[in-house]
């Protein structure tokens, strides 16, 4: 499949409350006007990003996969963001990726946002993630991860063609949220799409949103600005392969390997 149409959703999310978000995820994808393949949602989208994990958390049984496997077969798309999920007692920011067929992946988030205190209430995920979709290759992160290249660089064993970012980015550090995502896509030679929310939390801590699609040349393809809503973006993998044969700058790339051992 040599093209891939992406939705992004800015949310304004409600504070701790599961039922009310995903009654408002499920207005806004009802109300998608197209086909799309991939649907993409903020970190903690059911709750806004909250240090009190155990309870709010889920299980990959929960009320949240349940209601993202019926949107995913309702419009025929994958859809992903991430979660509060309980594993036995630990609580990981996990980036879930829901299939049509109720199939489902996952990866969890490594860098967990210490000046939060997130360090203290989830548990760090250790393995990095590659999706297959459709003919594309999808690299999932969250949020405080888009800090640290060095674990999203494409190569050989992490190969990808849409890094994906799902965010709660506060306003103080817009700025940061958009320089780096397209750093991300200039560097990697790839498509990305991040998802921020927009409003204010439930600690008044406000956000200015900026979801956007960006194409591998750092160039905005879709860019929300602070609103809520969705936008719709069709990826071309023929352009992106032709620009990466035509200037192969991944050839001079560094190698490195990647201590796989918890983040602090």
């Amino acid at each position: 499949m040599q093209s891939l149409t992406v939705t992004i959703v800015q949310a304004d999310l409600a504070w701790h409350d599961i039922k009310r978000n995903l009654q408002q995820f499920s207005d806004t994808i009802d109300a998608i006007d197209q086909k799309t393949d991939l649907i993409v949602l903020p970190e903690m989208f059911t709750t806004g990003f909250t240090m009190d994990a155990a309870a709010h958390a889920e299980t990959m049984r929960g009320s949240a996969l349940t209601q993202m496997a019926k949107w995913a077969k309702l419009r025929n798309a994958a859809v992903c963001g991430s979660l509060i999920i309980d594993v036995k007692g630990q609580h990981f920011n996990r980036f879930v990726f829901v299939r049509p067929d109720g199939g489902v992946e996952h990866y969890d988030k490594r860098h967990r946002f210490r000046l939060a205190g997130e360090v203290e209430h989830y548990s760090a995920g250790d393995q990095q993630k590659i999706i297959e979709w459709r003919g594309w290759r999808l690299c999932p992160m969250v949020c405080y991860d888009l800090r640290f290249p060095v674990w999203s660089r494409n190569r050989p064993d992490l190969n990808y063609d849409l890094l994906l970012y799902v965010a709660n980015w506060p306003s103080r550090r817009h700025l940061a949220w958009q320089t780096l995502l397209r750093a991300r896509a200039i560097e990697n030679l790839s498509y990305v799409a991040g998802v921020n929310r927009a409003g204010t939390d439930g600690n008044d801590l406000p956000y200015s949103g900026g979801s956007a699609i960006i194409d591998y040349l750092g160039q905005d393809l879709a860019d929300l600005g602070d609103r809520v809503g969705l936008a719709s973006v069709t990826l071309d993998k023929a352009a992106l392969e032709k620009f990466r044969e035509k200037f192969p700058f991944h050839i001079d790339a560094d190698t490195f390997s990647i201590d796989q051992g918890k983040s602090s």
